[in-house]
């Protein structure tokens, strides 16, 4: 993922969705799906229908979890001729990857930290209609024809079940001016796991943001103490699916 140039072509759909507001592009992912901020406070995600978590999928989690945590307000989203879209209304707040923060890499990482344990303290297990749990990653994978290695089938016994953000690396927290952490996006893979599935991503990820040496700041920051073979397990799975 990645911050796309300011010239990125603006598809005919989006420009409706705009509905004559002003456009900034401000993230684009590997599958050509990008996210465009309207000066009128909305964010409008298009691109492929995505065959891991779809726009649709990811509205449907958000409207859940927006029940307990605070993350986008759903305006709306749809499909047609390939194409997907999610229209969100936007949460004043910046990315732990901002400018802002990449150059304050202590205090976004910690705030990071503390942001996934809160949301893990917020979503409740009972009831949660998601599932994020190993085989059914694993199951997920084989329908898009990725064959997951052998030896990561069989998962270390879960440490305490939580519902997973689903993609807890470091952009999706946002953060406030004060650097603590406000908000939540990008939930299309919400669901109930070993809280280290999260954990192992958001740590790892530190390192493709920020560089070396926040790993364990982060899990400090969560409230435990790195656990290094569920660590290694997550992240493996996470490259592997």
């Amino acid at each position: 993922m990645s911050i796309p140039a300011a010239d990125l072509p603006v598809p005919e759909k989006v420009l409706r969705l705009a509905a004559g507001a002003t456009l900034t592009p401000v993230w684009l992912n590997s599958l050509d799906t990008a996210t465009f901020a309207t000066d009128d406070g909305r964010y409008i995600k298009y691109g492929p229908i995505d065959p891991e978590s779809s726009r649709a999928e990811e509205a449907e989690r958000l409207v859940w979890a927006g029940r307990y945590t605070r993350v986008p307000e759903v305006i709306e989203h749809g499909e047609e001729d390939g194409s997907e879209w999610l229209v969100t209304r936007a949460i004043p707040g910046r990315s732990a990857v901002d400018p802002h923060w990449i150059a304050r890499p202590d205090t976004a990482v910690r705030a990071v930290g503390r942001g996934l344990r809160l949301l893990h303290d917020a979503l409740p297990v009972a009831g949660c209609p998601f599932d994020w749990s190993v085989p059914s990653r694993i199951a997920g994978a084989a329908d898009r024809g990725i064959a997951v290695p052998e030896r990561l089938h069989s998962a270390p016994a879960v440490d305490f079940l939580v519902v997973c953000h689903g993609d807890a690396c470091v952009p999706n927290t946002l953060l406030d001016e004060n650097g603590s952490p406000l908000a939540h996006v990008d939930l299309g893979a919400l669901g109930t796991a070993d809280r280290w599935a999260d954990i192992a991503v958001a740590s790892m990820s530190t390192e493709w943001n920020y560089g070396p040496g926040f790993e364990d700041i982060l899990i400090e920051a969560y409230g435990v103490a790195p656990d290094r073979e569920r660590l290694a397990y997550y992240r493996d799975l996470w490259n592997a699916t």
